[in-house]
């Protein structure tokens, strides 16, 4: 702890002097019978007028108090109008609440300082998500502002068992953590490993969620382990279930901790339609994930090893259709995949009123110039066509970068072995996903190790009424969501 000058001047020229006499660092100096009283604050992060109106005014009114002159800096606490007013005693603690957004005042003779709230709106107001839109719903989403998140599921769970925790991380920008649960209802040792692991993050600065998950995740996977979402709605259903929330300072993304396979393959629009429609659309999602892991390799291992297994006049087709195609199958299916992860690559980092014309532009000139050039084939087009069609079902980033990654693992595979080399990496590749295990979660749950209650909630969506209990992966604490109905 570092002590505060006495001399109000002296710590308003040591403020500058920290600050390298930056041009935002701004000062008030008023002096009442012979006592000078220092305001600090920053301009870029505080807001003027709010400075002007409540403390600059207010101090000048303060001299119509009586006591004022026997105890200015009592007089000031107690008169003051703002709803964030407190001391402090050390110093090495101004420049994280002037960064924040606050007002430092600090009086000649007296060794402690007043801080009052006045920061400046810096953040943008609440949008409709981006990342996941959807037709039935609330349309609102997390915002840059740490507040206003919390808020947002306070708003939604209005329950004094919504407990947060918070925590600073970073050496540099203290960046505020909270970790949100339901207490009664989330898993006290998995809070508590949550704990542990960010307490040893030490690092010069935290900026996003992102820069926390791998400090989380023990166990590497090119799979993610964490759900991430800017969806307030999202969340507190997380939450009710018994998970486990951690929000970041200036991030509009929360991460829900523990998270399964099984969570990709849902939406939060499953909590707004018929069960029936759910189930279907899910079973959907789940034959366009065996689509896009599998389909690319199962062709390369037809035509190149395995062509007993297909019909004569197919063979014949695909035969015919590759005369003239100077390359091997492989190499089609590497280059056109590749190309396709271009386009999508180009087509999240341009401008949203170009990106949806340019991908279109270059998948339809590219593909019917290189069948026209005989460098590909037209199925080995379909072929890939249809596995990028089907990878686009999921909009988590992470997700669709696993999937990429274990697309190619088998397409070489199956490049080497043919079906043997498919059949052999799928066993690996289940093998890894069961393997994998999160706050003592396994990945496959509610499948390995199977969960009989949890089905209904898993591929298939029970009706709301019949969704009696959690998942008891998640926790055990307080199984039941509802009582059951007589």
């Amino acid at each position: 702890m570092e002590k505060i000058e006495t001399n109000a001047k002296k710590v308003t020229e040591k403020i500058k002097k920290l600050y390298g006499n930056s041009p935002d660092v701004n000062s008030r100096i008023i002096n009442i019978k012979g006592k000078n009283i220092a305001i600090l604050f920053l301009e870029s992060s505080s807001q003027a007028s709010t400075i002007s109106d409540f403390i600059v005014k207010g101090t000048l009114y303060s001299k119509e108090n009586k006591n004022i002159f026997k105890n200015i800096f009592d007089t000031l606490k107690n008169n003051l109008f703002n709803s964030q007013l407190f001391t402090i005693n050390d110093f090495s603690k101004f420049p994280y609440f002037l960064s924040s957004g606050f007002t430092i005042i600090v009086v000649d003779g007296n060794s402690e300082a007043i801080i009052m709230e006045t920061r400046a709106q810096l953040d943008r107001g609440i949008t409709e998500s981006t990342t996941e839109p959807i037709l039935r719903g609330s349309k609102d989403s997390f915002t840059e502002s740490h507040s206003k998140n919390l808020g947002l599921i306070r708003k939604r769970i209005k329950d004094a068992n919504l407990w947060f925790e918070e925590l600073k991380l970073g050496r540099k920008t203290q960046t505020r953590i909270s970790i949100a649960y339901i207490n009664q209802i989330a898993d006290p040792k998995k809070i508590n490993k949550i704990k542990q692991r960010l307490k040893k993050i030490d690092v010069d600065g935290v900026l996003d969620s992102g820069n926390i998950k791998d400090y989380l995740i023990k166990q590497k996977s090119v799979f993610p382990q964490m759900q991430s979402t800017e969806r307030p709605d999202v969340t507190s259903q997380a939450l009710l279930e018994g998970k486990i929330v951690i929000f970041v300072e200036n991030c509009p993304f929360a991460l829900i901790l523990p998270n399964v396979f099984i969570d990709y393959l849902h939406t939060s629009e499953d909590q707004y339609q018929k069960s029936s429609n759910i189930t279907f659309t899910r079973i959907l999602r789940t034959l366009a994930l065996i689509i896009t892991l599998f389909t690319p390799a199962i062709y390369i291992a037809i035509t190149t090893f395995d062509q007993n297994t297909i019909p004569d006049k197919l063979l014949i087709s695909l035969a015919i259709q590759r005369e003239g195609v100077p390359f091997p199958t492989t190499f089609e299916i590497i280059l056109l995949t590749t190309i396709f992860e271009i386009l999508r690559e180009s087509d999240l980092r341009s401008p949203s009123s170009m990106s949806a014309a340019m991908s279109i532009v270059g998948a339809l000139v590219l593909g019917q110039a290189a069948v026209d050039a005989g460098i590909v084939s037209p199925i080995t087009v379909i072929v890939v066509a249809f596995t990028s069609i089907c990878s686009l079902v999921f909009t988590d980033i992470d997700f669709t970068s696993g999937i990429r990654t274990w697309r190619f693992i088998f397409i070489l595979a199956a490049s080497v072995l043919g079906i043997i080399g498919i059949l052999s990496f799928t066993i690996i590749f289940l093998v890894k996903l069961a393997s994998l295990e999160n706050l003592e979660t396994s990945y496959l749950s509610p499948f390995a190790p199977f969960d009989k209650n949890a089905q209904n909630d898993a591929i298939y969506k029970a009706p709301d009424n019949k969704l009696i209990t959690r998942p008891n992966y998640i926790s055990t604490l307080n199984p039941h969501r509802q009582r059951r109905q007589k």
